[in-house]
């Protein structure tokens, strides 16, 4: 303000000493001319009539108007030059008061910064302190039953330095190949992004859960690292891939026996997770890029980051709506609560997936064919299920296991969870041990209802804390 006002003092203090010197010159010019005119005037006029000529103390009249014309000037300019010296004081004042306000300003903005990057640090140092906390407290991780701990200046050599392939990314980290001498074999190295909050607690489920489970068809985690902030899982590596870069990318074409066999894998890893292993562990992310193939095409679940941990007897729980669209089960969007049977509706997309050779949702496909779900059923009513499988098998399959795949996946997604086999069940029916479903002719209307809120944790809302992945 200071800085403003000094500004318009000194700006108008020069305006007015600029009128006030250009009037005087104005003036004296005009008076000079009047009195030259004047005297020519007088002198021709003398020339003819001496007697008309003006008395010598004429001209000294206009003296007393130069000597206030000249007093007019200097106290034009005493005042111009104090509003000058003024103007300047109050300039010099606004300027240090406007830096004093600057620095001030800028103190107070650093201060809430370092404060906010001061918490997010703690917040950080708690997240891994928290990891740290599980590991040494883990009765399996500190008697080497768990996965083998690794040193981060090991897993930065086996990756190149964290250069080499990189087999995948995502938004809590990349996954890289790496080869480790000592047991002679390549294995896929994750690091979990630093920036990623949610990569850190998916990380120490993922340890925590993957740690407990055997069995030969679930990736297997050979060991970690929790080092100088780093967080890093290590994998067997899967020479194939992912089950989707074949069905959908073109990396190489699946054949019927092989497809049939994934299924066997994928159902039987189910079963363990569901009711064969000390706790129940619901998945909730079962997808096409969570299914990984060794090099002779066996099929191993992966990706625990979202899995939890309930008791048998229980079968289900509240928590954060987590996972992938067209794999979710609608209860689980409308209330927020997983369970056995959302893993199942996963299972049985993916069963229409590696039937049909496309994804559960397809935005470019016409609208009676987007919604891979919808199709398979329409057809089913229809009587015409041969219309949705996979034209590059060239028909080269068993009719009665693609009708039993197709039906068993749609018995699966079917929109009421009571509706819907276990895993136990569907495993029966796929090996014709049971009979086929009968399934309404059209696809059911799903039903919605709204979250039990006494089941619902106050901290963890089912609509405002989402963790959903858009399938590419």
């Amino acid at each position: 303000m200071g800085l403003v006002v000094g500004l318009i003092v000194g700006a108008c203090a020069l305006i007015v000493v600029l009128c006030l010197g250009c009037c005087f010159c104005s003036r004296r010019k005009r008076n000079k001319d009047n009195a030259n005119g004047d005297h020519d005037n007088h002198v021709i006029i003398g020339a003819i009539s001496p007697s008309a000529a003006p008395a010598p103390h004429s001209f000294p009249s206009e003296h007393p108007k130069r000597r206030k014309n000249i007093r007019g000037l200097v106290v034009g300019l005493i005042v111009g030059a104090s509003g000058l010296i003024l103007g300047l004081g109050l300039l010099v004042v606004g300027l240090i008061v406007g830096a004093c306000a600057l620095i001030f300003g800028l103190g107070v903005f650093l201060w809430f910064f370092l404060r906010r990057l001061r918490r997010e640090d703690d917040t950080n140092v708690d997240d891994h302190d928290h990891v740290s906390d599980m590991f040494f407290h883990d009765s399996d991780f500190r008697h080497g039953a768990a996965p083998r701990k690794f040193s981060l200046e090991e897993l930065a050599k086996v990756t190149n330095m964290f250069k080499g392939e990189k087999l995948g990314e995502g938004g809590f980290g990349a996954v890289y190949r790496g080869y480790l001498r000592d047991l002679d074999t390549h294995v896929a190295v994750k690091r979990i992004s630093k920036a990623s909050k949610q990569g850190i607690k998916e990380y120490a489920s993922e340890v925590k859960i993957i740690s407990r489970l055997r069995h030969k068809n679930l990736v297997k985690l050979i060991g970690w690292c929790h080092e100088k902030r780093e967080l890093l899982l290590v994998y067997e590596f899967m020479a194939n891939g992912s089950l989707d870069s074949h069905l959908f990318k073109g990396k190489s074409l699946l054949n019927w026996e092989v497809r049939c066999k994934i299924m066997q894998d994928l159902a039987s890893a189910l079963l363990y997770l569901h009711e064969e292993g000390d706790h129940c562990v619901l998945h909730r992310d079962i997808k096409a890029s969570n299914i990984m193939l060794d090099s002779n095409f066996n099929a191993k679940l992966g990706d625990f980051g979202l899995a939890r941990l309930v008791d048998h007897a229980k079968g289900s729980q509240t928590t954060r709506l987590a996972g992938t669209i067209g794999y979710m089960a609608p209860e689980c969007i409308s209330s927020g609560k997983v369970s056995k049977e959302s893993d199942v509706y996963s299972f049985g997309i993916v069963a229409l997936e590696i039937a049909c050779g496309r994804r559960s949702i397809e935005p470019e496909y016409e609208e009676s064919k987007a919604s891979l779900v919808a199709w398979v059923w329409d057809s089913y009513g229809n009587q015409r299920l041969l219309d949705v499988v996979d034209q590059k098998l060239c028909m080269e399959f068993d009719y009665k296991q693609i009708e039993c795949l197709l039906i068993v996946g749609l018995w699966c997604v079917h929109p009421d969870p009571s509706s819907r086999p276990s895993i136990r069940q569907a495993i029966q029916v796929l090996n014709f041990e049971a009979p086929l479903p009968e399934l309404p002719s059209s696809r059911p209307i799903p039903t919605y209802h709204a979250p039990n809120t006494s089941e619902v944790r106050p901290s963890e809302p089912c609509f405002s804390c989402l963790t959903i992945t858009i399938p590419r």
